[in-house]
């Protein structure tokens, strides 16, 4: 594990949790710049994102303890916002499920919240390593994992999209061979606890319209009166694309800020 710690320090903590197969260095990095004008930024890389990649991810229960331990020693178990993209959702979730730190605002970065059994988790978990082994063979079979990354996200593949999945994909291929694998089946046999809440804790919801109204029913059944925030998009478009980086940018600054 490994944070990092930067932006305007005297300005309010906001915690990056990255996405499935993601660095918070390429998660965030259109938008890092901007947050840390503003906010003191902790900044995770899981267990096998970090410095040490021989290593791989361990489980969601074990790196949330490792942030949960984080912030009890370094923030006095206490973060103003705490930012969760994708299968970082999935850690906000649990850390508010588990009470051992207090997060103000906490934010769902279009998070699926997908959640089934053991063997479900190990055959979807197969082909995940497939595509991944194979898009270390060849420039072809890595363009196969663009192809599927885009269509995974639900974006077109414009000139913005093209580029964050190009560093998107070059990344996982230097991954240790069992950290996605992993990670993608500890997030989907986790289970996540219904009607979570945490005193003093809201919970802000960005939905991406374009990933279909059963996500917004999961939201609301995981989670007791959030804030759901729709955006005409797709999954965490505002981390690649400009017509929507400013927006979600101004709602989390408008949430920070009350």
């Amino acid at each position: 594990m490994k944070f990092d710690e930067f932006g305007n320090m005297e300005g309010k903590t906001l915690m990056l949790l990255p996405g499935t197969a993601c660095t918070w260095q390429i998660n965030f990095h259109k938008v890092v710049d901007r947050l840390a004008e503003r906010y003191h930024l902790i900044c995770v890389n899981y267990d096998g994102f970090d410095d040490n990649k021989e290593e791989p991810f361990t489980d969601m229960y074990t790196v949330t303890e490792k942030i949960e331990d984080y912030i009890i020693e370094n923030h006095d178990g206490h973060v103003d916002g705490a930012y969760g993209s994708s299968l970082g959702g999935s850690f906000v979730g649990l850390l508010l499920q588990r009470n051992f730190i207090h997060i103000d605002h906490a934010f769902i970065g279009s998070s699926d919240l997908d959640q089934g059994s053991p063997l479900v988790a190990k055959a979807m978990t197969a082909i995940v390593g497939r595509w991944i082994s194979d898009a270390g063979k060849s420039e072809e079979k890595q363009e196969k994992l663009k192809k599927m990354l885009t269509a995974a996200f639900g974006s077109d593949n414009d000139e913005q999209t093209a580029a964050f999945m190009e560093e998107f994909a070059q990344s996982i291929v230097s991954l240790h061979p069992d950290t996605v694998s992993r990670e993608y089946y500890s997030d989907y046999v986790t289970k996540l606890d219904n009607d979570i809440h945490a005193e003093g804790t809201k919970v802000h919801i960005i939905y991406a319209l374009k990933m279909g109204e059963k996500y917004r029913k999961r939201y609301l059944r995981h989670f007791r009166d959030p804030q759901i925030i729709p955006f005409a998009m797709s999954h965490e478009a505002w981390l690649f694309q400009n017509e929507w980086s400013e927006p979600v940018l101004n709602v989390i600054h408008d949430i920070m800020n009350s």
